[in-house]
């Protein structure tokens, strides 16, 4: 499935959007919750997140309701035609998968790039190396350079982080890759305009 900024079509196309349908009717005295699991898929590997691991025993996101989005009476009838697109969060925040991202590359402040006025008061880091509860920084070491960063990703439930991240690392390897072969195009080109 490609990003609907990336297809030719003028509105919705199976390229680019994935069709649900939903048609529920109450018929019973009792009134009818229509929730995201009503929902109908036109292809079945694009579910809401609320259904995903049902069928599945262990379910990596954990129990999740599925969200009300109305409630019927008898007599009543709810008929849906709605589109799922694909896209980022640059586009919109809706598509972003993530809750928080954090790193931390000196977790001993052994590079003095934050100066705290008293460090007794500071929160050791998840990641110190220091065992000794009574000292609270490193020491200053002016030639260290930051060799090991820790990465902190929290996911929304879209997507487990480690896909977040793998993810990512996939896109910024094509954003170089189509970077490195736009630059070759060009220097080949202003070799054949020099000569």
């Amino acid at each position: 499935m490609q990003y609907s900024r990336d297809c030719t079509c003028a509105d919705f196309c199976p390229d680019c959007a994935v069709e649900f349908t939903l048609d529920v009717k109450c018929s019973d005295e009792q009134t009818r919750h229509v929730t995201t699991d009503d929902f109908k898929s036109a292809e079945p590997k694009v579910i809401p997140v609320t259904s995903r691991g049902r069928e599945e025993e262990s379910n990596e996101y954990g129990e999740s309701d599925d969200i009300l989005i109305v409630k019927l009476r008898k007599g009543q009838e709810l008929k849906i035609r709605a589109y799922a697109k694909k896209g980022f969060a640059k586009e919109h925040a809706k598509w972003n998968p993530t809750a928080g991202v954090c790193f931390e590359y000196d977790p001993d402040n052994a590079l003095r790039h934050t100066l705290y006025p008293k460090p007794a008061e500071w929160l050791k880091s998840e990641y110190t190396e220091i065992e000794d509860e009574d000292i609270h920084q490193a020491e200053y070491d002016w030639a260290a350079k930051p060799n090991k960063f820790f990465f902190n990703v929290e996911s929304c439930g879209s997507l487990k982080p480690e896909n977040i991240v793998l993810m990512g690392v996939q896109i910024l390897k094509k954003k170089l890759s189509d970077l490195q072969t736009q630059l070759q195009h060009e220097l080949h080109n202003d070799a054949l305009t020099i000569n």
